[in-house]
């Protein structure tokens, strides 16, 4: 596994491993802060070219709708090298809030890294 290095601390621990990339996102994600996690996430899918995204969401107990519209700008953007996006270890409050927007069926939901990259 590769670390990867400059990330602000809402993402943590980006990492490669074969053609996935696993990021762990920390903290609540709203207005204010979801600027810097859109930056992370859109440089590390240019540099990388992942097949695979994976989040872990175990560290995010909220997010707004800008942090919802940056996993979905995240998604276009991994659909255009033929990748998939898999959120994992989503907290109740999260996984409500992408059932409700039905973005469960967009996104691929796991209960573990382990689960995402096995899929």
């Amino acid at each position: 596994m590769a670390e990867i290095e400059n990330t602000p601390e809402l993402v943590q621990g980006i990492r490669r491993q074969g053609e996935a990339v696993l990021a762990s996102l920390v903290g609540e994600i709203d207005l204010h802060n979801s600027p810097q996690v859109r930056a992370a996430l859109l440089e590390t899918l240019q540099r990388e070219k992942p097949k695979r995204l994976i989040l872990n969401l175990a560290g995010v107990p909220y997010m707004d709708s800008s942090a919802i519209a940056v996993l979905v700008e995240s998604l276009q953007k991994i659909r255009k090298i033929g990748g998939k996006i898999y959120l994992t270890n989503l907290q109740p409050r999260v996984k409500g809030l992408l059932e409700i927007a039905r973005l469960d069926a967009i996104f691929v939901l796991t209960g573990s890294e382990e689960e995402a990259m096995a899929k």
